[in-house]
């Protein structure tokens, strides 16, 4: 497992919720955040007090490779492949992704966490998992043993991967839903939230939960 490594100054792409998330676990840390990248105006999100607000991508240039690491701090919606976009922006001038781990989870020694993975408050990850490179573990998500997480996934908060489940690259799934064992969704699928997932999932499919009636 990697889950912290470097001990060199953190940049954060982004400034939204996600963002704010990212900087209170490395505050808990005691890591220093060098700046955050992000072109809204983030003087709303007391988090990020103190910090040095820089606006454009290409303010990177203040700092050297192999200076700082980066984290991304953009949240991602089904389909959308603006995380992919962004670190591929920072990637090809030569930077690298911190993988970052919340003090609350658990990752076990025996899962295996590529460059870029984040794992935020309450997770699990449990023996066997392979998460690839930049997929996010949401808080409170479950990763059972032996699952193989492909790259730029993204699991919300309080969803549920069983054992021995496949992923393709993209895949979105959504807060509180569950994917039983050995399944394999394919690549850009989207499970939507309390969706529960019992067969295998092309690529680019969507699955949707029952709606409630509301009378």
């Amino acid at each position: 497992m990697n889950n912290r490594s470097s001990i060199k100054p953190i940049v954060v792409i982004g400034g939204g919720g996600h963002a704010s998330v990212i900087v209170d676990i490395l505050k808990q840390q005691k890591r220093e955040i060098a700046a955050i990248i992000s072109p809204d105006d983030v003087s709303g999100r007391k988090v990020f007090k103190d910090i040095d607000i820089l606006q454009h991508d290409a303010d990177i240039s203040l700092f050297k490779q192999e200076d700082v690491v980066l984290i991304n701090g953009i949240g991602a919606l089904p389909g959308s492949a603006v995380r992919m976009k962004v670190n591929e922006f920072f990637k090809n001038r030569g930077y690298t992704f911190e993988t970052l781990v919340a003090d609350t989870a658990y990752v076990s020694p025996y899962a295996i966490l590529s460059e870029g993975v984040q794992i935020f408050h309450g997770a699990i990850v449990q023996p066997g998992a392979v998460i690839q490179s930049h997929s996010v573990i949401n808080t409170r998500a479950v990763i059972e043993h032996d699952v193989k997480l492909g790259e730029y996934n993204f699991v919300s908060p309080g969803a549920v991967v069983c054992g021995q489940c496949r992923t393709d690259a993209n895949v979105f799934i959504g807060a509180g839903a569950t994917v039983i064992q050995n399944i394999k969704l394919g690549a850009g699928s989207a499970i939507m939230a309390n969706a529960l997932v019992t067969e295998n999932i092309l690529p680019n499919q969507k699955v949707y939960a029952a709606r409630a009636v509301i009378r």
